[in-house]
């Protein structure tokens, strides 16, 4: 399993996300609270947005350690966005360590991210990747479960790709997870499956908290919301809105030691933010 978070709102730093918060995500990928096995070093990836540029994401990944990367550290003290993806990876078991596993997996736009593991994935897999496409066929340049999800979520969308809302694309990540399990239960898997999924376009986001099982716990998935994420008096707090919202954050963990700031997403429920960053959580519907 891995850990991951979104920001989404007022240009901020990224080290303030990564690095510098109690409980940042760089310090999830070495001591993380949440889950049995702290450690989540297989590798870790990065997303942001440059809205002025173009919509493409930057994506830096690698297989190194997030907490031993200099170069992750170094970039991080120096980039600014109002939109970031980060992922910290603990490998399946059987999946290798490589770049093209490392997520957050990039198409146009979009970026997405899992932390979970589809059950038994290699007794689906042929069948999955019969139903896509060759352009999102061809998209697929590892071995995860999780970028293959990616595929399927991409011809889930593809009748709107060109024209969609914020409900277009939880549609599309609910019905992506209603086709896994449909395959896994035709399949004979008993392994359950655990979704939390995210993902972004830079200006929305979607995120899942799903375990195909009820007798197995979800991962953990959180979300902070209010005016903005600061450091205050050397402790990070999201700073309450007196108006309107200008930050949110969905986490694997949160990232401060301020647990009255966090809201757990309720297991086999999803959170949506729209750009203008109000926030929704619903339930996922079982199949």
């Amino acid at each position: 399993m891995c850990r991951f978070l979104v920001y989404k709102g007022r240009e901020m730093l990224m080290a303030d996300l990564l690095t510098s918060s109690e409980q940042s995500l760089i310090r999830q990928s070495f001591q993380a609270r949440e889950r049995a096995e702290p450690l989540n070093g297989d590798g870790f990836g990065v997303g942001w947005y440059v809205p002025e540029i173009d919509s493409t994401p930057c994506v830096f990944t690698s297989t190194t350690p997030a907490w031993s990367n200099r170069n992750l550290h170094r970039l991080a003290e120096k980039i600014r966005s109002t939109s970031f993806f980060a992922h910290v990876r603990a490998a399946s078991p059987g999946l290798p360590v490589a770049d093209a596993n490392c997520h957050p997996f990039q198409f146009e736009e979009f970026l997405w991210m899992h932390n979970g593991a589809i059950g038994e994935f290699s007794k689906i897999k042929r069948r999955l990747r019969e139903t896509l496409s060759d352009e999102y066929y061809d998209l697929i340049q590892g071995t995860t479960d999780s970028e293959h999800a990616f595929a399927v979520f991409l011809g889930e969308l593809a009748p709107r790709l060109r024209d969609y809302s914020v409900s277009d694309l939880r549609d599309a990540v609910v019905a992506t997870i209603r086709r896994l399990d449909a395959w896994t239960a035709e399949a004979g898997v008993v392994t359950p499956s655990r979704c939390n999924f995210a993902l972004t376009d830079g200006r929305n986001v979607v995120a899942t908290r799903y375990a195909t099982s009820p007798e197995v716990p979800c991962e953990t998935l959180y979300y902070s919301s209010g005016d903005k994420f600061e450091n205050v008096a050397g402790r990070f707090r999201m700073r309450a809105a007196q108006r309107r919202v200008g930050a949110v954050i969905v986490a694997s963990e949160p990232l401060t030691e301020e647990r009255s700031d966090w809201t757990s997403i309720p297991e086999n429920h999803l959170v949506m933010v729209t750009p203008e960053l109000h926030v929704k959580v619903e339930p996922i519907d079982p199949l």
